[in-house]
């Protein structure tokens, strides 16, 4: 019996095609690695909007639903990465307004936001990775 479980929920696109998984659930007996691939702007039939504010809000959704099909929270995350193409200050800003809506007030995750020319589709400005930790 495998430590891993891969999930696919059904609010995001299907990555099948594409060849992962949305999420990787690894029981260490205690607790629970929670490990999402990065969750980009597009909606749960792929189409991405062209605006950066769209598709951070649209990745933040994705991010919560992801999180969720494996019985995770917000709470549960202990680190992101975000890549974001043509990064800005601006960009920033709004990353940070959205994190606040996301995690509240308090403290975030640890971050690292890494500028990239380009991600995985045409037209993808934001991909979020985030590993969360739950106790069994």
């Amino acid at each position: 019996m495998s430590l891993v479980q891969l999930i696919n929920p059904p609010a995001l696109y299907d990555p099948v095609p594409n060849g992962y998984s949305h999420v990787a659930a690894v029981d260490t007996g205690t607790h629970r690695l929670v490990l999402l691939s990065g969750q980009g702007g597009e909606d749960r039939e792929g189409a991405l909007q062209p605006d950066f504010a769209t598709q951070l809000r649209q990745a933040m959704d994705n991010l919560g639903h992801a999180l969720a099909a494996a019985d995770a929270t917000p709470a549960d995350v202990a680190r992101t990465l975000v890549l974001v193409v043509d990064h800005s200050e601006e960009k920033l800003h709004l990353l940070g307004a959205a994190f606040e809506r996301f995690w509240g007030s308090g403290l975030k995750p640890a971050c690292t936001l890494v500028p990239v020319p380009r991600l995985a589709l045409d037209g993808m400005l934001i991909e979020i990775e985030a590993t969360a930790v739950v106790r069994r």
